[in-house]
């Protein structure tokens, strides 16, 4: 093969593995268009830095967990905040999620440095928003009419919205998936918007 030949041909595999990069794999899972339009669009700009990152799809209730490299490791529903919006409401952090009320308990959207941590009680969390007491944690046991376990077992989102703002996932998702990745070390967390396009969104955050 000519020097012309192979430099076409290592320019043409090089489009071929960046194109993949840039097009996660999502194989036989469930996934919204702005969850893989957003999945691609990280991958493209390399915008989680090397690091392992998650996209909240707050409109389906769902997360996807990603290695570094794009693969994606596990997709799950979760429930999250009571209230829409995707904006933080009032001062989370300063009171206990009890004394919040039902308009304040948004989980707000956004592109967030995320890192492994505790809780007050010692429970292994993933900090999103250390300053604003938002995290990604495993379910945990919930008043009773609050049916958090049947939320998550439900086929539809329309009954996920329960939490104080944190995005809750299930205990063997957490353990399988959550925590070797996002509860081991630093990554990026992109909760996506609920209003306007996710489009936008993502090209404001990039700016």
């Amino acid at each position: 093969m000519s020097v012309r030949g192979r430099l076409l041909a290592a320019a043409i595999a090089w489009c071929c593995v960046a194109a993949a990069q840039a097009a996660p794999d999502f194989g036989p899972v469930r996934a919204s268009a702005d969850a893989r339009f957003a999945a691609a669009w990280v991958l493209a700009g390399s915008d989680h830095q090397g690091q392992p990152f998650a996209v909240v799809d707050k409109r389906d209730a769902r997360i996807y967990v990603f290695e570094s490299d794009g693969r994606l490791l596990g997709a799950s529903p979760v429930l999250i905040g009571l209230a829409p919006g995707d904006l933080q409401v009032g001062d989370p952090a300063r009171r206990a999620p009890a004394e919040l009320s039902p308009a304040e308990r948004t989980t707000p959207a956004g592109r967030f440095a995320a890192e492994p941590g505790r809780n007050d009680k010692g429970e292994a969390i993933v900090w999103i928003d250390y300053g604003a007491s938002l995290a990604i944690h495993r379910l945990r046991p919930g008043a009773a009419h609050e049916r958090r376990a049947a939320r998550l077992a439900s086929p539809t989102p329309a009954d996920n919205r329960v939490s104080s703002g944190c995005v809750v996932v299930p205990v063997a998702f957490w353990e399988s998936v959550v925590a070797p990745t996002l509860g081991a070390r630093r990554g990026v967390v992109y909760v996506l918007p609920e209003a306007g396009s996710v489009r936008d969104v993502l090209a404001a955050w990039a700016g």
